[in-house]
């Protein structure tokens, strides 16, 4: 189903909409999910949690693109969880990894999930990246995403993920402060 028709399914409060995201998207909000939790349970629960988000979120919401609208709140409740978690057990982990790497850019008292007005320079930083740096860079700090993986899934070597992750992590922390955002 299109999403245009998805949409309109949740304006017209039809429980099938519920159906028909889970159909079209759960696998990639699963993976999102996963990728931050490492938990079948947790990330099932997650996952239930973004179709009843995006319920009441929609109307008055209607995301131009529905992937990015159901990635970014599973994201956001996958890390509400992970905090959840860690705070009752101190976990370890991809997600206090990724964190922790870009804490080093953002600066540690405010998590990047919780800075929206980066979120602008963010984007322009990212479009200023070569096709290559940006997907290596969202695959590791939007999905979490192990480096293995990402070298696997790029066809380069680990070391060389590493570097490009530093490289422009470094890059990140430099423009960052030339525009007054400073650690």
């Amino acid at each position: 189903m299109e999403d245009i028709h998805i949409i309109e399914l949740y304006w017209k409060r039809d429980s099938s909409a519920i159906t028909e995201s889970q159909i079209k998207y759960g696998s990639y909000c699963s993976v999102i999910a996963d990728n931050i939790l490492h938990s079948a349970e947790d990330t099932a629960e997650c996952v239930n949690d973004t179709w009843l988000r995006a319920w009441d979120s929609m109307p008055p919401q209607k995301p131009s693109r529905l992937a990015l609208f159901f990635g970014r709140i599973t994201r956001n409740l996958a890390i509400d969880r992970y905090r959840r978690n860690r705070s009752q057990k101190c976990g370890g982990g991809q997600t206090a990894l990724c964190l922790e790497e870009l804490g080093e850019c953002i600066g540690e008292e405010c998590p990047i999930e919780d800075r929206l007005e980066l979120r602008e320079l963010l984007n322009g930083f990212l479009r200023g990246l070569s096709d290559k740096n940006r997907k290596v860079f969202l695959l590791r700090y939007w999905y979490m995403m192990p480096v293995a993986e990402i070298a696997q899934r790029s066809g380069i070597s680990e070391g060389a993920v590493k570097m490009t992750l530093k490289r422009v992590r470094d890059k990140l922390k430099d423009f960052l402060q030339n525009e007054g955002v400073g650690v």
